[in-house]
């Protein structure tokens, strides 16, 4: 099961969920909530780049007594830098231009773009064990996350809890009022996209709604400010997840398009 954020600021959950978060703080993305021995933990430090796109500034990876700083092109473990790939009581790290990736045996694979694209991947003993933006992995969308069986959270109420509270950082908390509206335009263009025949071994792989819905908002939160990265995220979130499930996605790329 796989747990993303991508684009937007777009997130799914281990339990499918989306939701879109525009935090700019450090945030837990998923760790092991349990009471007594946390296995691992996962934490992301969210920002605007010099184009006001959201990107993942850096990762912060614990697995038992073993700490990781992920930069891009750049590793730190216990406090020194590193060459990768690396290997060390049994965490794997690598990385090259374009990704970085942590494998750790416990049952955590992380595959980071070193941009605004970032996913877990967890074992299913992990089942009903997490919290943070990935939710808690019960197999159940919106129990527990957006429904507590009291109240109800919003996507930026929820996302506004998972942060960790430095004393010095200086972050203010998206105003909970500003959760972005439905969005209804545009359905039939992404729709097209999503089920080009680039995309034909996906179709069975993935939630294709689930995509249709973020590349929608997308749409309408770039206010036809066509700049690739407001439509191109989510396609290429697509194309990568529909890889990561054992697809052959074809090449949607072209010169004029992304």
């Amino acid at each position: 099961y796989v747990c993303s954020t991508w684009g937007n600021n777009h997130f799914k959950t281990f339990d499918g969920d989306i939701y879109q978060f525009p935090g700019i703080c450090e945030y837990n993305f998923a760790s092991d909530c349990r009471e007594s021995y946390k296995e691992f933990s996962v934490h992301i430090q969210r920002a605007l780049n010099s184009n006001n796109h959201p990107e993942i500034q850096y990762i912060l990876v614990t697995i038992k007594d073993f700490t990781a700083y992920l930069r891009p092109k750049l590793a730190v473990v216990d406090g020194r830098i590193v060459k990768t790939p690396y290997y060390s009581s049994g965490v794997l790290i690598e990385s090259n231009d374009i990704y970085t990736k942590v494998y750790a045996k416990l049952g955590l694979t992380l595959i980071w773009n070193q941009e605004d694209a970032l996913m877990v991947e967890l074992d299913s003993k992990f089942n009903n064990h997490t919290c943070g933006l990935c939710g808690d992995y019960n197999g159940v969308p919106i129990y527990n996350e957006f429904f507590n069986g009291v109240a109800s959270y919003n996507s930026i109420t929820y996302g506004n809890l998972q942060k960790i509270s430095k004393p010095n950082a200086k972050c203010e908390d998206p105003d909970e009022t500003q959760a972005i509206p439905s969005c209804n335009g545009h359905r039939d263009e992404c729709e097209r996209l999503l089920t080009s025949s680039a995309f034909a071994d996906c179709r069975l792989r993935l939630n294709l709604e689930m995509y249709i819905q973020a590349c929608m908002q997308d749409k309408c939160a770039c206010n036809g400010n066509e700049d690739s990265f407001c439509l191109c995220s989510t396609i290429s979130q697509y194309s990568r997840q529909c890889s990561h499930a054992g697809g052959r996605p074809g090449e949607w790329r072209t010169q004029y398009f992304c």
